[in-house]
């Protein structure tokens, strides 16, 4: 998927760019093959590429073809599945007295699962005529009206642009939601719902049914970085990285950012071990998921007076009635064991013991059988994910072991145990921000030398826009129908950073991806490393802070040189650069490759490398800063060390006389020998501005 040739921007470049598609598959394909058949979608818009039904054989053929950079078989991505906008500081007052006329001019291209177009987070009250750049189209499908918010849509392996899993409807809003007072899943989480730039655009391409095709995924972006969006926002994924070359995401991106569109991605939602991260590629900003300080809890009321409190986005209401609690092995059917019995497994509970009754499972499974057994109720224990409420599809509630055991004791205490499970209520989560369990961890499985994610943003119990034709949840006795609702993941983090950028956009419209991206991340909020084994690999520069991003000071910015510079530098072929950028004067022997040496100048705002265990280390970070703080400005270094090294800056000291102007420096690192993760910052600061940046060894 290379960029286009020079000039190749009319409707009859972009036919004679399909004629060429045709033209190389004819190349690979029987004589008696149809090539409108094998022929699916040529990317002739923002990019060169094709999508094609091949065999082995005939795809071996084509990846000798000279103007081939990578091909790979199109894999089937998945969503990566109020208060949040108050807690990071971009409450309802910053965002009216900021420059709206500005940030009514900016897109935010969504590429999910569709959008539901009716939905008051959609409505455009208020908005002016459709930015004039915008080379968009609402192609939504029947019954499908878009309006001066919500200004494009498309789909592809659909028949229409609305969308019925929810997903999409869900980020766009959160990205960029109109206000919706009152806003709330059956009374909880009650607010006034909106997104981070709710003065901005939203142009919706549904590349989500079910899965997510990756021949879609390439399809939307080459529509929407010709359509004119300012950011896109992603949450979709695999459940392994995988090379950049060979994977849509990163390719697409590497297309929207060579346009100045900035594209936000989610980190991915297996963060239970290290090395998860799905998102990898530098010109990506990589988003993952935390808490906020508004939780979600389900109390339990036992007979005995004691309350617990159970994690659960429960909106089934119990009128403070108690009801027979009853253990699942105590209550099973003939055919099951007491080991399945206590676990409530598939058809072990009898429905004429469970009746009207609430029913202790040792599993999180366990609430799908107690809700097709007929139970009033149930609790579990929590599954993979103890720190999130979930939506559940009866009265519910999750306790941790020890609560849990707490319930069963009571249980055997008395022949007749009773309990309310409360209806779920807010909570003020004093703890917060804390990375959620789920998001994918660090260190960067393809390109060590780049930290990710790069920062975190709210993915935990977010409340936002839902599609009413989407099941509420997967059980399919669930039948309910809402025009809001709560979901966590990566999913949930990647929009919030996307408004974030976008509201940086809207105060510097002239800023470039990196640029936008670098404020982000050096303003960040400073996680607690004691807090999160995994420190940075778990939250990269910090929790995202977008009013501070907007006078960062200093931003490091990335060129197209540097990258394709790490790019030669990690062994991919200079042919394949050459026909990535369409840039027939790459030279990867002008650059070293990456060696035991770790002499490292890619521009990043963040600081990584991995050495050789248990042997002494050294390592040098080149950087260069651009001013867009005081014209007249001295910044001064300052390292918050770690004992496992030495960190040394030079110069100490940075002077500035105008703006925009650069300045060079080098952090070296040295060990005597390497047990872990080595964690550091630098900061640069003139008394107004902090510019932050972890230093990761490992």
């Amino acid at each position: 998927m290379g960029a286009l040739p020079e000039g190749y921007h009319s409707l009859y470049h972009s036919n004679k760019l399909q004629e060429h598609h045709a033209k190389m598959l004819q190349d690979v394909v029987p004589r008696d093959t149809s090539l409108t058949k094998a022929l699916v979608t040529s990317y002739k818009r923002s990019f060169n590429g094709f999508a094609a039904y091949l065999t082995n054989q005939e795809q071996q053929k084509l990846a000798s073809h000279e103007d081939v950079v990578s091909i790979f078989p199109s894999r089937t991505l998945w969503p990566q599945t109020t208060r949040s906008w108050d807690f990071i500081g971009l409450n309802e007052n910053v965002i009216r007295n900021s420059n709206t006329d500005s940030s009514s001019n900016i897109v935010i291209g969504v590429l999910d699962s569709g959008i539901w177009p009716e939905s008051e987070s959609f409505n455009d009250q208020g908005f002016g005529p459709v930015p004039q750049k915008w080379r968009g189209v609402c192609n939504g499908g029947t019954n499908f009206t878009c309006n001066k918010k919500l200004i494009g849509a498309r789909f592809y392996s659909s028949d229409t642009a609305r969308d019925t899993i929810g997903h999409g409807t869900h980020t766009a809003s959160t990205a960029a939601g109109n206000y919706v007072k009152d806003a709330s899943f059956y009374g909880i989480a009650q607010g006034t719902a909106r997104g981070g730039a709710p003065s901005a655009r939203i142009a919706a391409y549904k590349v989500c049914q079910g899965g997510c095709r990756e021949a879609d995924i390439l399809a939307a972006f080459d529509d929407a970085i010709a359509d004119g969006v300012d950011v896109i926002t992603i949450s979709l994924g695999s459940s392994v990285a995988v090379d950049v070359i060979y994977d849509s995401i990163s390719i697409g991106s590497l297309h929207a950012m060579e346009k100045g569109i900035l594209t936000v991605h989610s980190a991915g939602n297996n963060g239970f071990s290290p090395g998860t991260v799905i998102s990898v590629a530098p010109w990506l900003m990589t988003v993952g998921a935390s808490s906020i300080d508004r939780g979600i809890v389900a109390k339990v009321v036992l007979g005995n007076g004691k309350t617990i409190s159970g994690k659960a986005v429960n909106s089934f209401k119990m009128k403070g009635t108690e009801f027979p609690l009853v253990y699942g092995k105590d209550v099973r059917t003939g055919d099951c064991d007491e080991l399945a019995g206590s676990l409530c497994s598939t058809d072990c509970l009898n429905s004429s013991l469970v009746s009207g009754k609430i029913v202790l499972c040792d599993s999180n499974s366990g609430i799908e059988e107690a809700l097709n057994a007929g139970a009033l109720g149930t609790i579990v224990k929590p599954g993979q994910v103890p720190d999130v409420s979930f939506v559940v599809p009866m009265s519910a509630s999750v306790l941790i072991a020890s609560d849990f055991e707490l319930v069963k004791s009571y249980i055997n205490s008395t022949e007749e145990a009773k309990a309310i499970v409360s209806t779920s209520e807010s909570m003020k989560n004093s703890d917060a921000p804390v990375v959620a369990s789920f998001s994918s961890k660090g260190p960067n499985p393809i390109i060590s030398s780049i930290l990710k994610p790069d920062i975190t943003a709210p993915g935990v119990e977010i409340l936002a826009a839902y599609s009413p034709a989407a099941p509420v949840t997967d059980y399919l006795k669930d039948k309910r129908s809402v025009e809001y609702s709560v979901l966590s993941g990566t999913s949930m983090s990647s929009p919030h950073a996307a408004g974030a950028a976008a509201y940086v956009k809207s105060a510097h419209p002239d800023w470039s991806p990196s640029a936008i991206k670098s404020a982000l991340m050096t303003t960040a909020w400073r996680m607690d490393p004691t807090r999160h084994k995994d420190a940075e690999f778990s939250y990269g520069s910090g929790h995202i802070n977008p009013i501070n991003a907007t006078n960062p000071g200093l931003v490091y910015e990335t060129s197209r040189e540097d990258y394709i510079k790490l790019l030669c530098s990690i062994g991919y072929s200079a042919e394949s650069i050459r026909q990535l950028f369409k840039d027939n004067s790459i030279d990867c022997s002008k650059f070293k490759k990456v060696d035991s040496t770790n002499k490292d100048d890619f521009n990043y705002p963040s600081m990584t490398v991995k050495v050789a265990e248990g042997a002494p280390f050294s390592a040098t970070f080149s950087r260069t800063v651009t001013n867009v703080g005081l014209a007249n400005s001295t910044y001064t270094a300052a390292v918050d060390k770690s004992s496992d090294c030495n960190i040394t800056v030079d110069p100490q000291t940075l002077s500035f006389k105008q703006l925009n102007e650069k300045q060079s420096f080098v952090v070296t690192v040295k060990g005597d020998r390497m047990k872990s993760m080595v964690s550091a910052s630098l900061v640069w600061s003139d008394g107004i501005h902090l510019v932050r940046s972890p230093i990761v060894v490992y």
